[in-house]
């Protein structure tokens, strides 16, 4: 929440259209200010916004039982709010599906990675069996080069969202109100572990489906 009072309203008006001098002259021969204190609401959700508006309508002032708020412009962004709710719902299903595509295509190319590095040592691995290798022995190397391709994946995959965020700074700033780019940078590391530990569990996964499959020891 946001109060803007009488003297900063006027005061940011003046700042707006300090290049427009018609403007400020015709402010000027009012001989008082004629802008109200207000509050900017931002709610955490925006099927919210619709509760809040109609608690603020319903306040009154006890002693005269006139309202505190005079006037609450919801009703004329609406519209634009149930827009933005759409296109939230839109995104977050968006997301939800790329992320399971992403998941899915991980999985499979560190699986057909692992496969050809089995068929690869395919002699080695046959001379490891003669001389008793146990299975951990055999399967452990896959099993961590799996790993390592996830981490790298997973890095990657941190490093390529870096100009993406700072592309869509601007357009996320002003249509949601909020810099895509500085949450990113402040959550870094908090990224970093989420990305890398998703890319190591998908690598053990594949390279664990590979080694069943392919390598029997």
């Amino acid at each position: 929440v946001e109060y803007t009072s009488r003297e900063q309203a006027l005061a940011d008006f003046r700042e707006r259209h300090a290049n427009d001098q018609l403007t400020l002259q015709a402010l000027d021969e009012l001989g008082e200010n004629p802008f109200g204190a207000s509050l900017s609401i931002k709610a955490k959700q925006p099927s919210e916004y619709e509760l809040i508006a109609q608690f603020l309508e319903d306040r009154t002032n006890d002693s005269d039982g006139k309202p505190f708020i005079d006037h609450v412009n919801y009703a004329q962004n609406k519209s634009v709010i149930a827009q933005l709710e759409d296109l939230t719902s839109y995104v977050a299903r968006f997301g939800l599906v790329t992320i399971v595509i992403f998941a899915a295509a991980s999985i499979l190319i560190t699986f057909n990675t692992i496969r050809l590095a089995i068929y690869t040592a395919r002699e080695e691995i046959s001379v490891m069996r003669l001389v008793g290798a146990s299975n951990m022995y055999i399967r452990g190397p896959f099993m961590v080069e799996g790993i390592l391709y996830g981490l790298v994946s997973g890095l990657i995959a941190l490093l390529a969202f870096f100009p993406l965020a700072w592309l869509f700074q601007a357009p996320t700033e002003n249509l949601f109100g909020s810099d895509i780019f500085a949450y990113y940078i402040s959550h870094f590391f908090l990224f970093l572990v989420i990305l890398l530990g998703a890319g190591a569990i998908l690598g053990a996964v594949s390279s664990f489906l590979a080694v069943r499959k392919y390598l029997s020891v």
